[in-house]
């Protein structure tokens, strides 16, 4: 008999959004992979630190945070050997991902290297956007109307064009994008009802109509544009 890996999600970043079924497994775990910065423990670690027995074998993955692509499919690569160890001895493995584990998530790449393998089980988590739309106090969709989630780092052309076509529309990993977005959303006619969101969940949350918000947007922010339904 082989191990089974949990992927599991752990919220946008609040410890209380954290489900039962998160919070039971990694109290239990006896190995726990999770991605990490270059420096530091990463950030969804820190969200179940608590959790975490003292007798925990943890495995970060530490993914170069820059665009070659080469360089973070190496580290995945590696860490799915260390943990395809574990499991064939019998022993169950919780790779820890922040908000849920298929939405953006970076357990994805070790589902991809590990499932077919061994069991998989996939606890989902408080994901960013609902986490988001929350903070922004306001409907995000009704009746219905469609959802598009589109990620900044699209060109300004393809953004444009997906958007103008959205009904309700977040826009993700903002970053050094975030102007982009701003223009793309303001040439739509879309800014009047567009939230800024930053930090979702935490103590330095932030939210804004998207004419008042910063310059500059971090990477754990989000751009939400309520559906004419539910925005009426």
């Amino acid at each position: 008999m082989t191990g089974t890996l949990h992927g599991v999600g752990v919220g946008p970043g609040d410890p209380e959004l954290v489900t039962l079924k998160a919070a039971r497994l990694i109290s239990a775990a006896s190995v726990i992979a999770y991605p990490a910065p270059d420096s530091g423990i990463g950030f969804a670690r820190s969200i179940v630190a608590d959790l975490i027995p003292e007798t925990a074998v943890e495995i970060p993955m530490v993914v170069p945070m820059r665009p070659d692509r080469f360089a973070a499919e190496s580290v995945y690569a590696e860490v799915a050997g260390i943990l395809a160890d574990h499991l064939r001895g019998g022993v169950d493995v919780v790779a820890l991902c922040e908000g849920d584990p298929f939405f953006y998530g970076s357990f994805m790449y070790l589902h991809d290297r590990l499932a077919g393998r061994f069991p998989v089980v996939v606890v989902p988590g408080v994901s960013s956007l609902c986490a988001v739309t929350a903070a922004s106090g306001r409907p995000f969709c009704a009746r219905a109307e469609g959802v598009t989630v589109l990620p900044a780092t699209l060109s300004e052309e393809d953004l444009e064009a997906r958007l103008s076509a959205a009904e309700a529309a977040a826009v993700m990993k903002l970053g050094r994008h975030f102007p982009k977005a701003r223009r793309v959303i303001d040439r739509l006619g879309m800014t009047g009802r567009a939230t800024f969101v930053s930090h979702a969940s935490l103590p330095n949350q932030r939210v804004a109509p998207l004419e008042e918000a910063p310059d500059e947007a971090p990477y754990f922010s989000m751009i939400v544009i309520p559906g004419r339904d539910a925005h009426a």
